[in-house]
């Protein structure tokens, strides 16, 4: 009897994935609750585990999309089982094999048989490498051929290969026009899907401004190393911006909200979305409540959340949500950008590379280290004045991070 294994409901508003690959592969026999295959929807990867144990028998290909509910593999009984059963019969058989291995060979001397004649293991070798053993000096008892003659032999002949007439390769012509084509994962489509869909519904613009960085580089470069004694997580940027934004949304509700509808909803918590590079594309885990946390405690949250997401462990609560998102360009090198709202969010706010430039300061140009950083927002929603006012007051808050403690 065989159970089929279906694609299991993952989400509310999932309707199919892709299965990128098989762990088990067709006749393994498996454990019950053994993962045997990865599923990928626009979202997050999911693991199949089998309901049985058995013989795997697939159904589904790498790379088909299947509709939830849809029939993946079977699992036959028994496979387990028979298994086990089989082997104390083959360790047996092992030991046969060997005891005969073992059992010693006597060489009959004389030129009607040793002299030319391979050994069981080197004719073997002989016969799968396609050479003559006429041609092959043997060095055993009687001048039989042994094994290491044959892979001596072996060895010559594949040094004298290049020797051969190699084939006729065409030439490639100088600025090759080819070209291949893959298949766009889930993800892929839906961050496409989104990312048209918000230019085209939101009334998006882009504010610009620079942040003066050396506060907090100082304060990283005194504290850094009492900091990650204590907590046991680094001391980064990204929980300065994060810190800044949400105490910034209190003063700007109308950023932290969003159009649903007729309605403005306005949110009195802060979920600060975190955009993150993973291996098959851009995701957005959330942390929760980030307004009531300290900067130890968005540092931890943030290194799990990029570790999720480099080993694709993310889940779907993991990444719905969300009332503001903050993405991080400066780590590949980007100097300014205008970040595209993660909707239905209304703003989004880009980071970008340090550089020392010189700025004046009291009458003096000085070197510092400045960030230009980007405020895109939804204009229906977000007027200039707010959106302004926002990343200024980020601004403020960054040059004086002794604001952040001390909330003023």
């Amino acid at each position: 009897m065989s159970l089929e294994i279906k694609v299991p409901p993952v989400g509310e508003s999932i309707t199919e994935v892709v299965l990128s690959r098989w762990i088990k592969n067709d006749g393994d026999v498996v454990e019950m609750d053994e993962v045997i295959a990865e599923l990928e929807s626009d979202k997050a990867t999911f693991e199949l585990t089998a309901e049985q144990a058995g013989t795997l028998k697939t159904i589904a290909a790498e790379g088909d999309t299947l509709a939830i509910g849809a029939v993946v593999c079977k699992i036959e009984d028994g496979g387990a089982a028979l298994a086990k059963a089989d082997a104390p019969k083959a360790e047996e058989k092992a030991v046969v094999a060997e005891d005969k291995t073992a059992a010693p060979v006597v060489e009959k001397s004389g030129e009607s048989y040793a002299t030319g004649t391979p050994s069981p293991a080197a004719g073997k070798i002989l016969a799968e490498k396609g050479i003559d053993a006429a041609a092959v000096k043997g060095t055993g008892v009687d001048g039989r051929i042994t094994k290491d003659d044959a892979v001596k032999a072996e060895a010559g002949k594949k040094a004298e290969a290049p020797k051969a007439s190699a084939p006729v390769v065409a030439a490639v012509p100088a600025g090759s026009r080819g070209e291949r084509r893959e298949k766009m994962s889930p993800l892929r489509r839906t961050v496409a899907k989104r990312l048209v869909a918000v230019k085209n519904e939101t009334a998006m613009l882009t504010t610009f401004n620079e942040v003066n960085m050396k506060p907090i580089m100082d304060l990283r470069g005194k504290y850094k190393d009492q900091f990650k004694e204590k907590f046991g997580v680094g001391l980064g940027f990204m929980s300065f911006f994060t810190k800044a934004v949400t105490e910034a949304l209190k003063d700007f509700p109308a950023v932290n909200g969003r159009i649903e509808g007729e309605e403005l909803v306005y949110n009195d918590f802060a979920d600060i979305s975190i955009a993150v590079s993973a291996p098959k594309g851009l995701v957005v885990p959330v942390i929760r409540n980030a307004e009531s946390m300290t900067l130890a405690q968005i540092e931890k949250s943030v290194l799990e959340l990029a570790l999720k997401a480099r080993d694709s462990k993310l889940t779907i609560e993991e990444m719905t949500g969300g009332t503001f998102t903050i993405t991080n360009g400066g780590v590949f090198g980007s100097m300014m950008s205008t970040p595209i709202i993660n909707a239905p969010q209304s703003a989004i706010l880009g980071m970008h590379n340090i550089v020392e430039r010189p700025v004046a300061e009291k009458g003096e140009v000085v070197i510092r280290p400045m960030m230009y950083v980007a405020l895109s927002y939804d204009h229906r929603i977000i007027d200039g004045r707010e959106s302004v006012g926002f990343l200024v007051r980020v601004k403020q808050l960054l040059e004086d991070p002794a604001r952040l403690l001390l909330g003023i």
